[in-house]
């Protein structure tokens, strides 16, 4: 009977350690470039990433930024949130015309990292990153500050959740930006090494 009972003892701390390691969230290998050029570099010197992944992730980061960056009802409101001569209206950056009254930070870098994927090889997911007015980097989820846009590290797969839509929403007003903390301004600050 004594035996059984470690047995079954056993079995139920290897399921709860099994539980908690299922709670833990997944790591990911990550990396951040300032344009597309300095990741297709690291990837013809064997980086994170093949020519390919910078390629597909490039292009989903500069589809987020259409679709999701935060838009801003005049330049001095944007310029308040990502510094002066980081923003331009939604017009120049838009490819389908957006409005030249509705501001929005520029790209300062895209955020690569690689995603659990099939066959044992991953697959990336990015980011767009954007500078804010103390001089740092955020991504356009707003879930982390980073204190360059370029750099390797390993952070939580939900840096790279999609990040809402602000395409076709009401722009931020000073007002609206200033309630919910300036843009970027909860999350923590992260650095991301060389």
């Amino acid at each position: 009977m004594r035996k059984r009972s470690r047995t079954v003892a056993l079995t139920i701390l290897g399921a709860a350690s099994f539980a908690v390691a299922g709670c833990r969230e997944e790591q990911v290998d990550a990396q951040a470039f300032p344009d597309l050029a300095s990741c297709q570099a690291a990837a013809a010197d064997g980086g994170l990433f093949t020519a390919a992944d910078c390629d597909q992730a490039f292009s989903e980061a500069e589809a987020l930024h259409v679709e999701a960056a935060p838009r801003y009802e005049s330049l001095e409101v944007c310029e308040e949130q990502h510094g002066s001569g980081n923003c331009g209206s939604e017009q120049e950056q838009v490819s389908n015309g957006g409005s030249g009254s509705i501001f929005m930070p520029l790209l300062a870098g895209y955020l690569i990292g690689n995603m659990l994927g099939g066959a044992g090889r991953g697959t990336a997911a990015a980011q767009p990153m954007y500078r804010n007015a103390s001089g740092g980097f955020t991504n356009a989820a707003r879930t982390s500050t980073f204190s360059s846009n370029s750099g390797r590290g390993t952070m939580g797969a939900n840096q790279f959740a999609r990040p809402a839509a602000t395409m076709g929403k009401a722009p931020m007003s000073r007002a609206t930006a200033s309630s919910r903390g300036g843009f970027g301004s909860s999350a923590g600050t992260r650095g991301i090494g060389g």
